[in-house]
């Protein structure tokens, strides 16, 4: 068994002491990863045809000469669709799929180059399909038809890791990343002043884009615990202790109760734990007593 480096057949491929036409092309040889067979009586003609001193031992004589080959590199298919798709006014951020990709066999010592010669495109629908031809040296040109489909992409920050319910998101927890438009359903964050200092509503996970929606200022009041609320008006600065019924952020509007009152009041939140009440606010549930629990001189 002998092993082809051309894409041709020579008579020292056949023989070992061919002679003076050692290098004398026969024909043409196997396409990479195939092999051919040379039986006893072709091979004497061969010999005599050209002077060699072979006989045949037996019928059972033969060559069999082999080519080796390696799968067409997919990464040079891939970079050549895309040149082609720039070049023809697809945003280099798009995001191309390639569909299934039967790759050819080539010549294993070669170094091959695709180039596009017919490209396709449907700036609709995004689909195209491009045909290429592969050339390289000691191989014949391989044509070879590509197909896919061109997907619009925008910059968002995603998590770098799992992030819980309740976590605060900070920069280190970000990254931009470029996300298919066809996967969004509604805005998302896309910068990392969208996101910085927000927390979830619930677990995201990492490499995920994440909806505006879903994405709230952290409570500085929490449902349950007890806050200061402050009253001013007329001169006077109001202060007592509440219960918080809601949990809500700066600058958003909670229901408290008095802790001695027992009134129910609407109230803004002003900072952690503290909440300030309207002067004209009345109260959603009436008190039992006085309506704040400490008067403040200012």
């Amino acid at each position: 068994m002998g092993t082809l480096s051309a894409p041709v057949v020579r008579l020292s491929d056949l023989f070992d002491d061919a002679g003076d036409n050692a290098a004398r092309v026969l024909g043409p040889g196997p396409a990479p990863g195939g092999r051919i067979v040379v039986e006893a009586a072709q091979l004497a003609a061969i010999a005599r045809q050209f002077g060699v001193a072979w006989r045949p031992a037996s019928a059972a004589d033969r060559a069999v000469l082999e080519r080796p080959g390696k799968p067409l590199p997919r990464e040079p298919v891939l970079e050549a669709v895309r040149a082609a798709l720039f070049s023809a006014g697809v945003p280099a951020e798009s995001d191309i799929e390639i569909a299934a990709l039967s790759l050819p066999l080539v010549p294993f010592e070669s170094q091959p180059h695709p180039a596009v010669v017919q490209l396709d495109h449907d700036p609709v629908t995004g689909n195209f399909s491009a045909i290429l031809t592969v050339g390289g040296a000691d191989m014949a040109p391989i044509h070879l038809r590509v197909g896919g489909r061109v997907h619009e992409t925008v910059l968002a920050v995603v998590p770098i890791r799992r992030i819980v319910a309740g976590d605060v998101l900070r920069a280190e927890d970000l990254r931009p990343q470029r996300v298919r438009v066809a996967h969004l359903q509604t805005e998302v964050a896309r910068t990392m002043e969208d996101a910085v200092g927000m927390t979830p509503r619930a677990s995201l996970g990492t490499g995920q884009p994440m909806r505006l929606a879903d994405l709230m200022r952290p409570p500085a009041v929490r449902k349950g615990t007890r806050v200061q609320m402050l009253l001013s008006g007329g001169g006077l600065s109001l202060a007592g202790q509440a219960l918080a019924l809601e949990s809500g952020a700066a600058g958003e509007r909670v229901r408290v109760q008095n802790t001695v009152s027992r009134a129910v009041l609407e109230a803004t939140v002003i900072g952690p734990d503290r909440v300030r009440i309207s002067p004209d606010s009345l109260p959603v549930q009436p008190p039992t007593g006085a309506l704040l629990g400490q008067v403040v001189l200012r």
